[in-house]
């Protein structure tokens, strides 16, 4: 459905964002964006370009693939 993958990607951001440790604002800062607007992301409420969606797995230290919920091919 329209705007699943939009929530799906906020969710993952939030818990992998979460089980580092790593606060909102922090990651705000370090993507030299407002909490808020990270705060709209998390919520699927942003429509992410593919650049903000390679900084967002960049500085979570994790693979686009799994910010989009992608599997490995095997």
């Amino acid at each position: 459905m329209e705007g699943d993958l939009q929530v799906d990607v906020g969710r993952r951001v939030r818990r992998i964002r979460t089980e580092r440790g790593i606060s909102q604002e922090a990651l705000a800062t370090s993507l030299e964006v407002h909490r808020t607007y990270l705060g709209g992301i998390e919520r699927g409420e942003r429509n992410l370009t593919l650049r903000t969606v390679e900084r967002l797995a960049d500085r979570l230290g994790v693979e686009v693939r799994t910010l989009l919920g992608a599997t490995p091919e095997g």
